[in-house]
């Protein structure tokens, strides 16, 4: 994180033995008759030890005046930083523009960060910003789609779209729109990395270069 903070966030995804077991040491089980806030003061807790901090792609964000980061599910992480360093205000940003594609099979996933991306639309609205920010979300999943009802969400809401992303088209875009050099992050599926990474490289007859940065997970 960018930011000079005493506590730092893990955001955990529970999938398979290791991470539900993980799950189980910090959380107790649910029960009826239980208030949950006594119980977790009470608890003791594993020790962890942590490794780092080890630098990564998407420290480089606000050192280009335009960025794009692209998210595929909870490959949004890395950037859950950089959206929180713009809400905290923190000074001496080159960024000037940032654009935000977070791509997710189920509607459900947006929830990890709903509060943070609509609380970032908000403060830059206010400060009558509002194109500093662009965020598109996409939901990839068709089946059974819901839509995020609740009047808080609704930024998101209106810019939730259904389908993929046409990233040629998306670069176009950005590229007609900001005619310099444009940093381009990406955290997701192999598959949207290959993509951007191969259009990232492709001759651009609109005077704008993409540089194409890769975060993964190890």
């Amino acid at each position: 994180c960018p930011t000079v903070k005493e506590t730092f966030g893990i955001h955990l995804r529970v999938v398979g033995d290791w991470t539900e077991r993980f799950t189980q040491l910090l959380l107790p089980q649910p029960r009826m008759d239980l208030e949950i806030l006594p119980v977790v003061q009470q608890r003791t807790y594993p020790k962890l030890y942590v490794d780092g901090p080890f630098g990564g792609p998407s420290e480089e964000v606000f050192n280009y005046d335009v960025s794009l980061c692209v998210a595929g599910g909870i490959g949004v992480t890395p950037f859950a930083c950089v959206l929180h360093a713009l809400l905290d205000g923190w000074s001496g940003f080159r960024l000037q523009r940032l654009y935000f594609v977070w791509v997710c099979r189920e509607l459900q996933s947006f929830y990890w960060f709903a509060e943070l991306l609509c609380a970032l639309h908000q403060k830059l609205w206010q400060e009558n910003r509002p194109d500093y920010f662009n965020m598109k979300l996409y939901v990839s999943q068709t089946d059974n789609l819901q839509s995020m009802s609740e009047e808080r969400f609704r930024p998101l809401a209106s810019r939730l779209l259904v389908g993929r992303p046409r990233w040629k088209l998306l670069l176009d875009e950005i590229g007609k729109n900001n005619k310099q050099r444009v940093g381009v992050f990406c955290c997701g599926p192999k598959g949207i990395s290959r993509t951007l990474h191969r259009l990232c490289n492709s001759a651009r007859s609109c005077g704008t270069t993409f540089e194409f940065n890769k975060e993964s997970f190890s």
